[in-house]
């Protein structure tokens, strides 16, 4: 029995049991509870009823599970179809889910932001970094503000100071990192927003709190404020107050165990399907891209550099 997938639509298909996912915690537990009606399939490290070897696949939740679940089956579709694999896509709960699970082999080939790459690939030994966006060489975060405050665009985040503020997850590089970062620069301390800053935990989280009033300020990829704008769904209450410098960003981070049992020339065939994609293929829409580009593990220097400046890489 085949792997879990997601449906094109966007919803999620039932599926089997996941297995060795007993630490992906209470929410984890639960799902693979609730299908444990389904049967039993075997582990994506013995293969599949259909003879082929399984590549798991996943990525950090940034978005809405709705958002995640087409784009990551567009993924697993195309995946299967280039590497002639059967390509399983696992959502994980939250970031550090997403790098424990690679660290432990669970999950093979794991669509990254800059600092959890990096923690990732730090944590697990042989782990390779593929490929990433063409956007992702010159990334930017947006801070954005509700209109209750009364501020206008600007480039001055001394501005923010007095706002209750949130970021977005904890260890996101667009969502907190590198926007901590420059407040930083700017003489703004990080941390020291009025009750301390909230996480969210998503980039939709962020614009729903700001939106809201909950916190009169926050920050996001500039990718996602683009794309909620250009389908209409930014509240009105929510201005772009300035955007960051650019930095690297988003990779995909191929496991030490999935080239051991898939074969050497996995990550160049790997990459290979990703950088020969074409310019209108389904994936590259839902990615806001016009090409994946080779990448390596020095172009996240600056933020290996400033994770551990700012305690989230030890």
């Amino acid at each position: 029995m085949r792997g879990p997938r997601v449906a094109r639509s966007g919803g999620p298909v039932l599926a089997p049991p996941l297995t060795r996912r007993s630490f992906l915690g209470a929410s984890g537990v639960a799902l693979a509870a609730a299908l444990t009606a389904c049967g039993g399939r075997e582990s994506p490290v013995s293969g599949s009823s259909s003879g082929r070897d399984t590549l798991t696949i996943s990525a950090i939740p940034d978005q809405d599970p709705e958002v995640l679940a087409r784009l990551y089956g567009a993924v697993a579709d195309s995946a299967s179809a280039a590497l002639d694999l059967d390509v399983v896509y696992e959502p994980v709960t939250d970031y550090a889910a997403a790098v424990s699970l690679f660290r432990t082999g669970d999950l093979d080939l794991v669509w990254f932001g800059g600092l959890t790459g990096v923690q990732a690939r730090l944590q697990t030994p042989g782990a390779v970094p593929v490929a990433q966006r063409d956007i992702d060489a010159d990334f930017h975060s947006v801070f954005v503000v509700n209109t209750a405050t009364g501020l206008a665009p600007a480039e001055d985040l001394g501005a923010l100071a007095g706002l209750r503020f949130t970021y977005g997850s904890e260890t996101s590089t667009s969502g907190r990192l590198m926007p901590a970062w420059f407040l930083q620069q700017a003489g703004v301390d990080p941390q020291g927003f009025p009750g301390g800053p909230g996480f969210s935990g998503s980039h939709d989280a962020t614009l729903a709190l700001v939106a809201s009033g909950s916190y009169q300020a926050g920050v996001l990829n500039e990718q996602v404020w683009t794309s909620r704008q250009a389908e209409g769904t930014v509240d009105p209450a929510v201005v772009r107050y300035a955007r960051t410098p650019g930095y690297h960003d988003y990779h995909w981070l191929l496991g030490p165990d999935a080239v051991q049992r898939l074969g050497e020339d996995l990550p160049d065939r790997v990459l290979a399907w990703l950088t020969g994609l074409p310019a209108d293929d389904e994936v590259l829409e839902l990615f806001g891209a016009g090409s994946f580009i080779p990448t390596g593990a020095s172009a996240y220097d600056q933020i290996e550099e400033i994770g551990r400046d700012l305690g989230l890489v030890s």
